[in-house]
């Protein structure tokens, strides 16, 4: 088998498809985005955006006013010069009254600088720590907003690829805020500048406009092809990170070293990661060869300004003051309109990118809770009806499930029984409400499941999947997750591992409850598969729920440890509905009821005695696991 089959088939074609290709007034058009970014910039913190704002409205008009002191600094000296005015001492320099004038321009100059610094300083620090506080609130919008979506949406690749690029932009944007600022203190500066030079030379703002308008769309241009292959790499991009992730995890290490993936993981990050360089390569060559062309006419066009100011000042329409400021002034003007252009380009740039952090909080769950939802029932009554339920997940072809009907009686215990990909685990989805069925309904003590509010329904239900959690946290906060709200509740957690039997996993650790579990963070300790299994087993009890789901509850547990937990569990649900599933029938044959499933559909339901009894697919199953242990 390829490289290109193991790692899902893709060389190139698995690329997200490309944004549509923007015209100039489409791209000006995501300028849109600018305003709801300052909002949320501003609710951050008020008063950090108005420090910035007046600081740098200060910081904006000091360039032109150094410069003009700077102009009177040399007309004064010039004057003195002229005059004969000057002495051979310092001493007498310093006495000089003729020389007033220029120690307190020298003096204003020094503080203007000083002055231009510790704005500068301040402002900095202002922005890193808005934008820092910027990314931390949207983080937190972000994982709300995530943890509001439907668990379809997690199983959608194309919804993985917004989000990834979500959480990329909340990151990478939060510099946005100190370009925006920047550039409004720049045009206040230009605007400073532009009187300056409109008193003297209106004609050299025209020429200036003219030389620069190439740097502003040809940045406009190169900013779009940018975006579009950031986009379009997107999946090779979640690759990229997937690779790094299991070339260096605590999970992913032995078998990685087992099968001597090392080399192939590493080939395989090589090749995404040079074909990713390669397309941003040519956008960046080609941006480079066009922008030194686009700025050389921009300094032709400041020299010619330059030789016409020098040539005015020698036919004494200028001083030499003049001369210096108006040099200066439209080298800086040249320089800040450059920049303001190439940096509005580079914002309509970035406001493109924001598109796709707006855009993911624009997705919206199709399963929530009605506007005046039912009150949860306690206790349960008459339990959960399935009524020709069926369902078929996004974009397949092939039903999960159909045509189910059955109850799941109050204080019941039902296990689901058949082969992998039967739809046992759909059934799962469909009662904790993950997913809404395709058609037919769900009834709870004979009302629609969707009438009842989704927090209450799931808080009243305990569900351990298979391929449950493992966190990097303490031994109390790994059961506490199971009702986090009850997490400083220790005699609750402590009863929780009772119950699980996870109590005695617990009891040989160092630190007992206080202990971290995993190797991810140090002074941790691992558990084995099975001890990790009573742990999360452990979360269902810590719900206290009406109803326990436990999909393969004691795949990695040795019959011992798994006689144990269905003994305490048997016991411990007496008053509760249940639903068990699993491959081994000294497990099931606990539950009042089995419910057969084969290819989506219900086949048989009984007692275990009843199906064995009953010589159909149920005994076909037990006696071929039966055969196992003869």
């Amino acid at each position: 088998m390829s490289r290109e089959n193991l790692m899902g088939g893709r060389r190139g074609q698995g690329r997200s498809e490309p944004p549509p290709k923007q015209s100039l007034r489409e791209r000006f058009v995501a300028l849109r985005n600018l305003p709801p970014f300052l909002r949320g910039i501003w609710r951050t913190s008020p008063s950090m955006s108005i420090a910035s704002i007046f600081l740098r409205l200060l910081r904006a008009l000091l360039p032109v006013a150094t410069l003009y002191v700077g102009k009177l600094i040399i007309d004064e000296v010039t004057h003195l010069f002229r005059s004969g005015g000057l002495h051979a001492d310092l001493s007498a320099w310093l006495s000089d009254p003729l020389l007033h004038r220029l120690w307190w321009l020298l003096a204003w100059e020094f503080a203007l600088a000083v002055g231009a610094d510790l704005l500068g300083r301040i402002v900095s620090l202002i922005d890193s720590l808005l934008s820092e506080l910027y990314t931390n609130t949207t983080s937190v919008q972000l994982m709300e907003h995530a943890a509001s979506l439907d668990l379809e949406d997690f199983e959608d690749a194309d919804l993985q690829d917004k989000l990834d690029r979500a959480r990329r932009q909340v990151a990478g944007r939060s510099s946005l805020l100190s370009q925006l600022l920047g550039q409004a203190q720049d045009m206040v500066t230009i605007v400073s500048f532009a009187v300056g030079l409109a008193i003297y030379a209106p004609w050299l703002i025209v020429l200036l406009l003219v030389a620069l308008v190439p740097v502003f769309v040809g940045e406009l241009h190169f900013n779009a092809q940018s975006y579009a292959v950031n986009y379009q790499w997107t999946p090779e991009r979640r690759e990229l990170d997937y690779l790094r992730m299991l070339g260096a995890s605590t999970q992913s290490a032995k078998e990685v070293k087992s099968f001597g993936l090392n080399r192939f993981l590493i080939d395989r990050y090589s090749e995404l990661s040079q074909s990713i360089y390669r397309a941003n390569r040519l956008i960046a060559v080609r941006r480079a060869g066009w922008g030194g062309l686009f700025t050389t006419i921009g300094t032709i066009g400041y020299y010619c300004a330059y030789a016409i100011i020098a040539l005015r000042t020698v036919q004494g329409h200028f001083t030499i003051g003049d001369l210096t400021f108006l040099s200066a002034s439209f080298r800086r003007l040249r320089s800040l309109l450059e920049g303001l252009l190439v940096g509005f380009s580079q914002v309509a740039g970035q406001a493109l990118y924001l598109d796709d952090l707006f855009s993911f909080f624009q997705i919206k769950p199709q399963i929530f809770s009605p506007k005046h939802p039912r009150p949860f029932p306690h206790p349960i009554r008459e339990g959960f009806v399935f009524d020709n339920v069926g369902f078929r997940y996004p974009d397949a072809e092939r039903w999960a499930v159909r045509h189910l009907s059955f109850t799941l009686h109050a204080n019941e215990v039902l296990a689901l029984v058949g082969e992998n990909g039967a739809g046992k685990t759909t059934v799962v989805k469909l009662l904790s409400r993950l997913y809404d069925p395709s058609e037919g309904r769900i009834l709870l003590d004979g009302h629609p499941l969707a009438e009842y509010d989704l927090q209450a329904l799931r808080a009243n239900i305990g569900v351990i999947f298979q391929d449950f959690m493992r966190y990097y946290l303490s031994a109390a906060s790994n059961i506490a997750v199971g009702r986090i709200e009850a997490r400083d509740d220790q005699a609750r957690i402590a009863d929780a591992a009772r119950r699980s039997v996870a109590d005695e996993v617990i009891a040989k650790l160092p630190k007992g409850y206080e202990q971290m579990l995993g190797k991810l963070f140090k002074g941790g300790v691992d558990l084995s598969g099975g001890e990790w299994q009573k742990i999360a087993i452990a979360r269902a009890y810590m719900r206290d729920a009406q109803l326990l789901i436990l999909d393969e509850p004691t795949a990695a547990l040795d019959a011992r440890a798994e006689f144990q937990v269905f003994q305490r569990f048997k016991e411990l649900s007496q008053d509760k509905s249940a639903v068990i599933i699993s491959h081994r029938f000294s497990t099931v044959r606990m539950a009042d009821r089995i419910l057969v499933l084969d290819d989506g559909r219900i086949v048989e339901i009984g007692s275990h005695d009843e199906l064995v009894a009953a010589g159909a697919h149920y005994a076909e199953l037990f006696e071929l696991q039966a055969a196992g242990y003869r």
